[in-house]
This record gives C-alpha cells, structure tokens and sequence, in this order.
C-alpha cells in the first residue's frame, strides 16, 4: 500500500472540521493548492470548499476532508500539514519535505516538486483518493 498526498495532524483535522461547522450548510471541507506569490515565490493556499472539484484528490482524515488540487499534487507529497496556535498568530502548517526555503516572515515558500523516482525506489505510489 502506498501513502496519500498528503496528511493532517489531529489538529488540522479538528480545525478544519470547526471551519465547515462554522461555515453553514454548504461547506463541504477545504481545498489546498498552490499560488504564485511571496518573497520565495510560492504560497499555499487554503480554501473553502462547497463544490468539490472531481480532478481534485480528497483526504478524509477523522471526519475531515481536505481536498488537492491536482496541480499541487507534485509540490505537496508527502506533507504534513498541522494547525497550531502560538502568541502572535494561529493557522495552518506545512511540513512538506518538497520545500527548499522560506522567506524570513514565513508567509512564503520555495518548493520543488517532489522526486518520483526516489518515490518509486522506496516502494511508495501514490494512493489517488479521488
């Protein structure tokens, strides 16, 4: 068996779950992709979702579903994303071992997208959840 996209810690799980709660009747879960933007270039970015998109993939993770879209995929395997709520700011997180810097106020990332045949040579594949 191999691994999806990506996961989320019991903390993204439960805030993403209070974000559709909270949303009202349409929402549905979020969707994670990637944009153009920053100082290093890229930002992730988190979105609610009413309609989900058929190409994306869907993680559903403790009753929390996150979907991706299928041109973050390549940026994105393997991550881990995390909530955490410090002093100064509260939000989601990206562990994603794709990334090769950050900026200095962490809004922005470099990334690249990830080694497949690495992957392969591990004996991972891509679970498409969609």
């Amino acid at each position: 068996m191999g691994f999806a996209v990506m996961s989320l810690t019991d903390a993204a799980a439960s805030r993403v779950r209070s974000i559709v709660e909270n949303a009202g009747g349409e929402a549905k879960g979020v969707r994670i992709s990637i944009k153009k933007g920053g100082c290093a270039g890229m930002e992730y970015a988190v979105d609610l979702v009413s309609e989900p998109n058929s190409k994306d993939d869907l993680i559903e993770q403790q009753g929390a579903k996150v979907w991706v879209a299928p041109e973050a995929v390549l940026y994105l395997l393997g991550t881990q994303m995390d909530f955490e709520t410090t002093t100064l700011r509260s939000g989601f997180t990206f562990n994603n071992p794709n990334q090769t810097s950050a900026c200095g106020c962490g809004e922005s990332v470099e990334l690249k997208p990830a080694d497949l045949a690495a992957l392969a040579e591990r004996g991972d594949a891509v679970v498409r959840a969609s």
